[in-house]
């Protein structure tokens, strides 16, 4: 739909020097912790550079602290993983708002026909718990 001439397609985006466009998430599912804003796929980058991590799957959580809170849903590529581990390679790379405060390990995340991790089906699980 356009309003103001702009095409609203729900993406978050930043124009770089050069005028090239770099999308950085949808905006539904951004993180909004203690005002600053987080993008799933930022975090999800760094935890699949982690050689333990098969894949994970970034969301916001309520947080009564921050508003919301980041978790953290994660396969394992080798059964030795810990949350520990997790913890301090996120440390590494990114700034502490960002680091998953909630972690769950799970057998296999849920993916669409196509093989897409469908994050609004793991927000739905972090949103049933009570945490």
């Amino acid at each position: 739909m356009t309003r103001d001439g702009f095409l609203r397609t729900g993406d978050i985006g930043s124009l770089d020097a050069l005028g090239f466009l770099r999308l950085h998430d949808r905006k539904k599912d951004m993180i909004l912790v203690s005002g600053f804003n987080v993008y799933p796929n930022d975090v999800e980058a760094v935890l699949a550079a982690h050689p333990q991590i098969l894949e994970a799957c970034v969301v916001g959580v309520a947080d009564a602290h921050s508003g919301e809170a980041v978790a953290a849903s994660i396969v394992r590529r080798d059964p030795a993983l810990t949350e520990q581990s997790i913890h301090e390679h996120c440390r590494r790379s990114l700034t502490a708002y960002k680091c998953p405060k909630h972690i769950e390990f799970a057998v296999e995340l849920p993916k669409s026909p196509v093989g897409k991790i469908l994050r609004r089906v793991v927000r739905d699980r972090w949103q049933q718990r009570a945490l």
